[in-house]
């Protein structure tokens, strides 16, 4: 695709600004940020796998994946306010989570140690997290504020702080992880996956290309269980003291 082709996709930019105003939904700016973001954003990137791709150099390689998780790290945070330590706990489970999905891949040999398998994985990886963490704290969050009476009064009678947040805590890794395990029901009669496609318009033998969907899917379910069960029983501890006394949520950032 030459830039010239690319500038013309920007038409399907037009439709959703021409709706937005019509309606007056105010979404107009948003639209245009994240338009401007995303070319921007991408074609940097573009640069830089393609110096990374070329040099093949493992530290690279770690750079671009940290790169990725500082970046994740920072947009689910804000979505974190209110629960002490969550900076600490982002990075501990995206960490966790490229470590154990890469580790498993590259022991059994599913993908070789090389740029052109490791980072594109990784970003789908951290990606991945980075939504079910931002699904899973805004779940949460709300959970802990409507319920906020039901725990005080479990604790009142005796209760643990585990129990107390139990019904708050399932519920909200229960939704964020059911649109991944939904969106896997339908997949390949509803829709073609990104990567998939991909492949295919790359080139690529539909069959070689229905495998390594699959593979992305296994990694998805995977991230989706362990993403969340780990945000989760770390981030409800903070929320009580050493006398396990519920002290709700704090209007900190960290």
């Amino acid at each position: 695709m030459s830039y010239v082709q690319l500038a013309s996709a920007l038409v399907f930019i037009l439709i959703p600004l021409v709706l937005t105003y019509t309606l007056k939904l105010g979404l107009g700016n948003d639209i245009l940020i994240a338009t401007v973001r995303s070319i921007v954003q991408l074609l940097i990137v573009g640069y830089i796998l393609t110096f990374v791709f070329e040099s093949d150099s493992k530290i690279y390689i770690g750079l671009m994946i940290l790169l990725m998780i500082v970046a994740a790290t920072l947009n689910i945070i804000k979505k974190g306010d209110g629960i002490p330590g969550i900076t600490g706990i982002i990075l501990l489970t995206l960490v966790s989570v490229e470590v154990l999905t890469m580790g498993i891949m590259l022991g059994l040999r599913i993908i070789p140690f090389e740029a052109q398998e490791v980072i594109p994985i990784s970003g789908m990886v951290i990606g991945n997290c980075m939504i079910l963490s931002l699904l899973f704290l805004n779940k949460f969050k709300d959970e802990v504020e409507r319920g906020d009476e039901v725990i005080e009064l479990i604790l009142a009678l005796g209760g643990t702080p585990k129990t107390a947040i139990d019904r708050s805590l399932k519920s909200a890794i229960k939704t964020s992880m059911i649109p991944t395990i939904e969106a896997q029901k339908t997949m390949g009669l509803v829709q073609l996956p990104g990567m998939m496609s991909g492949l295919i318009i790359g080139g690529a033998n539909p069959m070689e290309a229905v495998m390594y969907q699959l593979l992305i899917l296994f990694l998805i379910l995977t991230n989706a269980a362990v993403s969340s069960v780990m945000v989760g029983y770390l981030s409800y501890r903070k929320l009580f003291n050493q006398k396990a006394q519920f002290l709700g949520l704090t209007n900190r950032n960290d």
